[in-house]
């Protein structure tokens, strides 16, 4: 004889007991929303990020007549290359151009140099109240630059700085350093300190140290701080609208003014075109190396 033992039924648990959550049916569409929005999004960050650079382009091999009396943010009617050629004959770009690279060159020297060192002696090597002498140091990101015209332009005429480079570099490196210094220092506090304990007990020196296993390491921290103070550099008019006051050693920003003609009245399409030819460059570097900034950003700021 068989028996037959039932088993007490179980009813199935419904979706919206379920400890996971509602179903993947449901949460697919509200997925494709948020991707949707996150598309919307991004595609409107990139409009307003390269329209500009489009309009930029296309203004500058547009006709002068045609930016004139039609619609200048409508599409152009005619191209011509006669706006480079007039913006290289109003004003001495090639020599902007040069004085801008010198200026920014020397201040990103000035800044790696000062801004590794000195963040290298707060993070690594340590000292009684290292930590008031950074916050000291990120005190100067609040402080306006317009503050220290009037007293670097007394300081410059008494010593003879006047209407040179340096009296643009100093002052652009100086007001630089506090943001350097933080990047360099929270990348510094990344590295282990079994790593430099390790060298200590090998016999190396703080200045070995440095030059072996912190500068190796801080490239990619080293093009961040390079490209963003270069990007505030290049485009600084403040120091040099102060200090310069040579015609050869007017920067980019500065020879600009040299388009605007009498009454002022302005060659719009040559002016587009001289902005285009210095704008391209640092452009191109900055697509050349976004990665490694990318990178140096997101290892400071994590840190800190």
């Amino acid at each position: 004889m068989t028996l037959n033992v039932l088993a007490p039924s179980r009813t199935a648990p419904s979706h919206d007991d379920s400890p996971w959550g509602p179903p993947p049916s449901r949460q697919r569409p509200r997925r494709d929303i948020y991707r949707f929005l996150n598309r919307v999004l991004v595609g409107l960050l990139v409009l307003v990020q390269v329209y500009p650079l489009l309009w930029l382009l296309m203004t500058s091999v547009r006709d002068e007549r045609d930016f004139a009396t039609g619609n200048p943010f409508g599409l152009p009617r005619s191209f011509t290359l006669d706006n480079f050629s007039r913006a290289f004959g109003v004003g001495n770009l090639w020599r902007y151009i040069l004085n801008s690279f010198i200026v920014t060159a020397g201040a990103d020297l000035l800044i790696v140099v000062c801004g590794m060192m000195g963040a290298y002696a707060l993070t690594v090597l340590g000292f009684r109240l290292s930590g008031v002498v950074r916050g000291m140091f990120l005190l100067g990101v609040i402080v306006p630059v317009q503050v220290a015209l009037v007293p670097l332009f007394i300081d410059y005429s008494k010593i003879g700085l006047l209407d040179t480079y340096q009296s643009m570099v100093i002052p652009l490196a100086g007001f630089s350093l506090p943001m350097s210094i933080y990047l360099f220092s929270s990348f510094f506090g990344y590295i282990p300190r079994e790593t430099y304990e390790a060298a200590s007990l090998d016999g190396a020196g703080p200045y070995r140290v440095f030059a072996r296993i912190t500068l190796p390491l801080s490239v990619n921290t080293v093009v961040t701080v390079v490209m963003v103070n270069s990007i505030f550099i290049w485009n600084d008019f403040i120091f040099a609208n102060t200090f310069v006051l040579s015609e050869n050693l007017k920067t980019i920003p500065l020879g600009l003014q040299n388009y605007i003609g009498a009454m002022g009245k302005t060659d719009w399409t040559a002016t587009f075109a001289a902005v285009c030819v210095t704008v391209t460059p640092l452009l191109l570097v900055f697509l050349v190396l976004n990665k490694a900034m990318i990178y140096g950003l997101e290892s400071g700021a994590n840190k800190g």
